[in-house]
């Protein structure tokens, strides 16, 4: 239920002022603006050809969907930017966001798409949209929407991750989903909503969404929204769905998740798949008694990936309500945790497989698939690899939903957790092995020294400590909880992996120290209708001297090759933290590369894996920020890095535009607000 992380952040609040701000009047306004900010900056760069839906390609110059591609492989072809010129790369523009909402952001988690010479982003606190001149980084035109108490209310604020770009004839629209959860349409030449679709260019996704048995949400406090990008397929925009971040649900029957497809044209729904199954629907049995009823969430919070050409869409689905305790809803519950496999047209199930029964770890499958054609013991399959919060790739036929290489049932520890249900099996893949830790044990602990090492071991002893599917306890004087690697915030989060289609290499990044502590409290009966929800434990219990209890590496990039499911590398990614390098307590030892304990999505291209840093650190004669870090796909070797004012907080990108590649990235976090930044290398 969390895109977790290691560090919790917390979001800026939206203002309550002119609410109702997305009347007719204010949008006529809004067009107005539009068509007279393009009037005086004249025509929009040139469009390439038009295309229904945004495939792109990794030959493509163009960047149109939020992975690059439908396939959600984040590669691109392009060698002019490489290892013997890396580090010469300049910044070509940079972009702000500090002034698109009352006040400014520090979490720009977004990736930009690029069509045609135009640059699209959602920026700020109020989730403007604004598109600019892709070489120069000069604003075309800007949509913003207030929407008062129900942007106020909204479980998933700030600028989010993006936006959907579609092309069809004359046609092309950019699409994104509001905090208040509307999904709004714009003409991609204008910004100016666009005609014939919803309602003056919006459709209320709240329409239609239920808790309970049936009974429709508020359509201004309703709990539902969306961080993720929408995805384009064909002529069909699909939307999946969100809640609030945490594990202490108002109640456990709280809204339930859907994901939708609509008419890109028309805003028209066109089928709804519902992650909780009604009576007579496939998967409701695994509700045990009636429970479907009774519970929520299960969503798809993050993003979908589509092949057009099966006519499939693929739905990685997040855990019922709540996170680590689960006695209101006994059975494996279908479709938590599951990848769903669904006729594009339709919305049928085809296929599925749950990656976790009866989830009380918060191990939502937080990432897109991603699809892969490879090649097996000599056979051509067309698969779908799915990276987990576990440090688990799970490889699937993605035709049939056949593992790929055997997953076995393999028993788990049952808990003791008073009115819990546990299911006495999780499905573990023979292959790969696991890419990230997965649980704790005492040979996962901190020991720089061996003073280090015995507070540490002191310290886990107030824990129970296991496998990632160890469960979680009921807090008591002297157990506080279970200590756990590879759940909420664990592996590999919202950033997702990349793949390179030409030598079948999959590239996934993790945080391999993001430590949790699972430790239920029984709740007021005013703050919640849960049994047991999870109790505060501060993220600063779990250092030793300002070091994280878990020893490095914090932070990995792997590469795995699919057609073997073998590691070809796995390196730490990112600076080792100043509170690791600089503290006396190591004075006078020689400590490797760390890497750091967060979440940094990967680019790949012809010949470079590229991530930055994803937490603030001092770069030696440049000071707090960054670095932007390219590393030889091959051989995981550090070929390049310059720096960044701030961390990475959103997957980079690439483009060619007039003969010269551009990376962009998102950079925000500590004081520093949210920045688009594009680098090249230097004009010859």
């Amino acid at each position: 239920m969390r895109d977790g992380v290691g560090i919790k952040m917390t979001e800026n609040r939206i203002g309550a002022s002119n609410a109702g701000h997305t009347s007719r009047r204010r949008r006529d306004f809004c067009a107005i603006a539009a068509l007279l900010l393009l009037v005086g900056l004249g025509a929009l760069p040139s469009k390439s050809k038009a295309q229904s839906g945004a495939q792109g390609g990794a030959s493509s110059p163009d960047w149109p969907t939020y992975a690059a591609d439908l396939a959600s492989t984040r590669y691109k072809a392009f060698d002019q930017i490489d290892a013997s010129n890396f580090n010469k790369l300049e910044v070509a523009w940079r972009f702000k966001t500090d002034s698109y909402g009352p006040r400014p952001e520090y979490k720009l988690e977004g990736t930009p798409l690029e069509v045609g010479g135009v640059l699209y982003a959602t920026v700020g606190t109020r989730r403007a949209v604004v598109a600019l001149d892709a070489a120069t980084g000069e604003l075309l035109w800007m949509h913003s929407e207030n929407e008062g108490e129900r942007g106020e209310e909204a479980p998933r604020k700030l600028s989010g991750r993006g936006l959907a770009y579609w092309g069809g004839g004359s046609e092309s629209r950019v699409l994104y989903i509001t905090p208040g959860y509307r999904l709004v349409a714009l003409d991609a030449k204008t910004g100016v909503p666009a005609k014939g679709f919803g309602e003056n260019g919006v459709v209320d996704l709240k329409q239609g969404v239920v808790y309970g048995t049936g009974t429709q949400i508020d359509l201004v406090k309703g709990e539902i929204g969306l961080h993720a990008t929408p995805i384009v397929a064909k002529d069909e925009v699909l939307i999946g769905s969100s809640f609030k971040e945490g594990s202490i649900p108002v109640t456990h029957n709280n809204s339930k998740g859907l994901v939708r497809a609509f008419d890109v044209r028309t805003g028209k729904l066109i089928w709804t798949f519902r992650t909780i199954p009604r009576p007579g629907e496939f998967g409701n049995d695994t509700w045990l008694n009636g429970s479907w009823a009774t519970n929520g969430n299960t969503g798809v919070w993050t993003q979908m990936s589509v092949d057009e050409d099966l006519g499939i869409a693929y739905l990685p689905v997040e855990e019922p309500t709540g996170d680590y305790y689960a006695g209101h809803r006994p059975g494996n519950g279908l479709f938590g945790e599951t990848l769903v496999a669904v006729d594009l047209k339709t919305g049928q199930r085809k296929w599925h497989y749950q990656l976790v029964h009866h989830g009380m770890w918060d191990m939502d499958i937080s990432s897109a698939p991603v699809l892969a054609d490879i090649t097996v013991n000599g056979k051509m399959i067309k698969a779908v690899a799915q990276p987990t919060k576990q440090g688990i790739l799970y490889v699937f036929d993605r035709v049939t939903g056949k593992p790929v290489w055997p997953i076995e049932e393999k028993p788990v520890a049952k808990g003791d957790v008073p009115g819990e249900w546990y299911s006495p099996t999780q499905p573990i893949p023979t292959k790969p092995q696991a890419y990230a830790r997965n649980g704790v044990g005492v040979d996962d602990l901190i020991d720089f020294t061996p003073d280090l090492r015995n507070q540490a071991l002191q310290l886990s002893e107030q824990f129970k400590i296991g496998s990632a599917f160890t469960p979680p306890v009921v807090h008591t004087d002297t157990l506080r909880g279970t200590l756990t690697l590879g759940t909420t915030a664990g592996g590999t989060n919202w950033p997702g992996g990349s793949y390179d289609p030409e030598t079948h290499i999959f590239y996934v990044e993790a945080c391999n120290a993001c430590l949790m502590v699972m430790s239920l409290f029984k709740p007021k009966p005013e703050a919640s209708d849960m049994n047991y929800v999870e109790g505060h434990i501060g993220q600063e219990e779990l250092y030793v001297k300002g070091m994280p209890l878990i020893k490095p590496p914090y932070g990995t990039i792997t590469a795995i090759n699919l057609d073997t499911g073998e590691f070809v590398w796995q390196v730490p990614h990112g600076e080792t933290p100043d509170v690791v390098r600089d503290n006396p307590a190591l004075k006078g030892l020689t400590i490797p590369k760390t890497g750091q304990p967060f979440h940094a999505g990967t680019l790949v291209t012809k010949s470079l894996v590229i991530a930055g840093d994803p937490l603030v650190t001092t770069v030696p004669g440049k000071g707090r920020g960054g670095i932007l870090h390219a590393y030889d796909k091959m051989t995981g070797k550090e070929v390049g890095g310059i720096y960044m004012p701030a961390p990475q907080s959103g997957s980079p990108m690439t483009y060619m535009l007039n003969g010269r590649q551009y990376i962009v990235l998102a950079i925000s976090g500590g004081t520093y607000t949210g920045e688009y930044v594009a680098y090249r290398l230097p004009k010859e």
